[in-house]
């Protein structure tokens, strides 16, 4: 069930750079074909002599065709090893680019979490098996034929020729079926790459899909995706099982040919003058050898599937590794200056822009609130200083620096809804400052107004949480995102509704906590309470 590779389109390859070829395979797969004719040199020796009675020298001829054998065994090992670690390097490679530069897309990035999860798991694995057997084996059968030719040759060029004459229609009829096996191969791969993203898009979404009884209406069209795999699957193997049994059929064809053809000129039988005349030994040595003529493109064919599946996962991946990466975000040291001049916020297709004509200008250490409706462009504002949204006009300067339309500056920053992580509460909120140390976390804990939430849960700092944040309020999630802020030594603090939903008394509480930790830092707050918009030195509404 293999496939050999069609003609190489010109051009660059989807694959360029991301696979890592391991020259040490490769080059231990042409020192086999050498221990091959050795083996083979060995067999026909022994044979030789064997047949003149010379059974000192035939034991000579044994032992190097032992040695050979032995040879063989050891560099199929290594190269089993060294095709590995290849492998593994490529992938773990790969798989780093892929997560740079999934965290590293701009704005304008729109891949979900299930495709990026899939991008990093599925597609980038397909790039093992190119690394590690398809590279190696297509540099040896550029290689190990030719050489097994020559040696041929200088015993019988007659079989050389048989071998070579084999050869024409086989690469013709292997490039008819590996063109056919990769159109198959690429359709049956976007297929599987299909099948596993609506798979875990619905599992994510199963209390949805239970709350609407959608059960069957979900199990069909998976099902459906799954026939459709099926289908293309066994579409692959149709080609791959016609392209086996042309290399099968003409790798036996070579053999047969050169078997009778030695076999008649050993005993006379040739109905045609041949320009040479065989010995027992050459005829052995012939035979023995014809194999390995085919021994790589076989190789080769076995993985050639491997080459498909990791072209069709590299144009996948093209698009993201492609795509620009932001520069590293402004650091800041003081508490700074910030200059909106005429900045205009529009997302891709959107039907209006967010933030259009947008002036403001905040002195160093001054705290300003952003109150105004809903959809007005305030959190727009803060996540364009955080480079998480497209400036498509006007400019953004934090101190004296001007700010590039896709690049942000380093910044304490409380949202909405803070991201939480499986792990415990520390964890949470040593996510703004990893290196610190545990009396920092308590200590931004404590200032944040968790205190209470810690005492009432087994653990304090230490209590489990889940993706969801399980247990938590919504007041006390907020107040892990602002302990967050308070552990990070940022002059700059940015919040985004930080009090929205709490009751009268929960607000007061987290109001004061955020009138503390705007205290020495440039402070932006977007919000629709008065009560919070109080507390800053100036107000602006949208």
């Amino acid at each position: 069930m293999t496939s050999i590779a069609a003609p190489r389109r010109h051009g660059r390859t989807p694959l360029g750079d991301l696979a890592r070829p391991s020259r040490a395979a490769a080059v231990l797969m042409s020192a086999d074909t050498v221990a091959a004719i050795g083996f083979a040199g060995g067999l026909a020796g022994a044979v030789s002599h064997a047949g003149d009675g010379a059974v000192g020298g035939a034991a000579w001829w044994l032992m190097l065709a032992l040695a050979a054998a032995v040879a063989r065994a050891g560099i199929a090992w290594a190269v089993s090893g060294s095709a590995a670690t290849a492998g593994r390097g490529t992938v773990a490679a790969a798989r780093a680019r892929i997560v740079r530069a999934a965290f590293g897309a701009g704005p304008g990035a729109r891949a979900t979490s299930v495709a990026l999860v899939g991008t990093a798991v599925d597609d980038v694995d397909a790039l093992d098996g190119y690394a590690a057997r398809f590279l190696p084996a297509r540099r040896a059968a550029a290689i190990g034929p030719m050489v097994v030719l020559a040696a041929i040759a200088f015993a019988s060029p007659v079989s050389a020729a048989i071998l070579l004459a084999t050869l024409i229609p086989f690469v013709v009829a292997m490039a008819l079926a590996g063109g056919a096996a990769a159109d198959r191969s690429r359709r049956q791969f976007v297929a599987l790459a299909r099948l596993s993203s609506l798979f875990a898009d619905r599992v994510r979404a199963l209390p949805v899909v239970l709350a609407f009884r959608a059960e069957e209406r979900e199990a069909a069209r998976i099902g459906t995706a799954s026939q459709d795999l099926a289908a293309r699957t066994m579409a692959v193997l149709r080609v791959a099982f016609l392209s086996s049994g042309a290399l099968e059929f003409f790798a036996a064809l070579s053999v047969a040919l050169v078997a009778v053809y030695c076999g008649f000129a050993l005993l006379g039988l040739l109905p045609v003058a041949v320009p040479e005349r065989l010995t027992l030994g050459r005829a052995f040595f012939a035979l023995a050898l014809a194999p390995e003529f085919y021994a790589p493109m076989r190789r080769l064919a076995a993985a050639y599937h491997e080459r498909q599946a990791a072209e069709t996962a590299a144009a996948r991946l093209r698009p993201l590794l492609d795509r620009p990466v932001p520069p590293a975000p402004l650091v800041v040291r003081h508490p700074p200056r910030l200059v909106f001049d005429r900045v205009t916020i529009r997302y891709p297709d959107a039907d209006r822009a967010a933030v259009a004509d947008f002036r403001l200008m905040v002195m160093p250490g001054e705290t300003v609130a952003l109150v105004g409706a809903s959809g007005s462009g305030k959190s727009s504002l803060l996540r364009a200083l955080l480079g998480l949204a497209p400036v498509t006009g006007g400019t953004i300067s934090v101190g004296d620096v001007p700010l590039s339309h896709d690049a942000g500056v380093m910044a304490a920053w409380a949202g909405q809804d803070p991201l939480l992580l499986p792990g415990t509460i520390a964890e949470a909120i040593a996510i703004a400052d990893p290196l610190a140390p545990r009396e920092r976390i308590a200590a931004a804990a404590a200032a944040a107004g968790l205190g209470p939430a810690l005492a009432g849960r087994p653990g304090g700092l230490d209590a489990p949480l889940d993706a969801r944040g399980g247990g938590l309020s919504g007041g006390e999630r907020r107040r892990i995102g602002i302990a967050r802020a308070l552990l990070k030594d940022a002059p700059l603090l940015l919040l985004d509704e930080p009090t929205a939903h709490l009751d009268a008394d929960a607000e007061d509480e987290m109001i004061r906590t955020i009138a503390a930790a705007c205290a020495g830092r440039t402070a932006l707050i977007a919000t629709h309470s008065p009560r919070l918009a109080a507390i800053a030195d100036r107000v602006l509404r949208l």
